[in-house]
């Protein structure tokens, strides 16, 4: 979206990573960057932040549910989305600067398509059910997948993945920068927080500020 349309639509950023990865500390503090430059915004996650989107959130990540076929889990992750668009996000581009998501349609990309294996059938449905809305900005918190996951307790049922379905997903987001450069941006997670932090502010006052 070019920056002179700011006062017709809030710019759009999803915080993408491995599990561990720091996702949430991040978001706090751009958070806190963002009000501090003087601009409203929303932040939401996914899946979540709708009634509906909270449930399927507790089915996708409750251990007791290994049964769940990994179709059943894409339609369930789809499901979310467009209930958290067509309830919250379609509004809120409206009336804030900025919209933060932890985690959008890249997540599915990764999680479903590229590390479970169902491929084109995940492209297909991301298209269809992202209802049109795209991130401006994707920033994607890189971290090899032993560390995010050592830094995990009581893990859910994504996060007791084995490393090997961790490792995929890292694979699956580096692609994904590689294909989308001028929206997909990694930001190396290794670091400090406070030095990660930094360099997301950095990102983001270079892209829209």
């Amino acid at each position: 979206m070019a920056k002179k349309n700011i006062k017709l639509r809030g710019f759009f950023i999803t915080i993408e990573g491995l599990e561990g990865s720091g996702k949430s500390s991040v978001i706090k503090s751009l958070t806190k960057f963002i009000k501090d430059k003087g601009f409203s915004l929303k932040v939401h996650r996914e899946p979540g932040s709708t009634r509906i989107g909270e449930k399927i959130r507790k089915i996708l990540l409750d251990n007791k549910n290994n049964e769940l076929s990994v179709h059943t889990e894409l339609l369930l992750y789809l499901a979310a989305r467009t209930q958290l668009i067509e309830e919250k996000l379609k509004e809120d581009f409206f009336i804030n600067d900025f919209v933060i998501c932890d985690r959008f349609f890249d997540s599915t990309l990764v999680y479903q398509g590229f590390a479970l294996g169902l491929g084109e059938i995940v492209n297909k449905s991301v298209q269809m059910f992202s209802l049109g809305v795209t991130p401006d900005l994707t920033i994607v918190l890189d971290t090899p997948a032993r560390k995010g996951l050592s830094r995990l307790k009581n893990k859910d049922r994504i996060e007791s993945r084995p490393l090997q379905f961790h490792n995929k997903l890292r694979k699956g987001y580096l692609y994904l920068a590689k294909e989308y450069p001028e929206r997909v941006k990694i930001i190396n997670a290794r670091n400090s927080l406070d030095k990660v932090c930094q360099n997301v502010h950095k990102l983001v006052e270079k892209t829209f500020l």
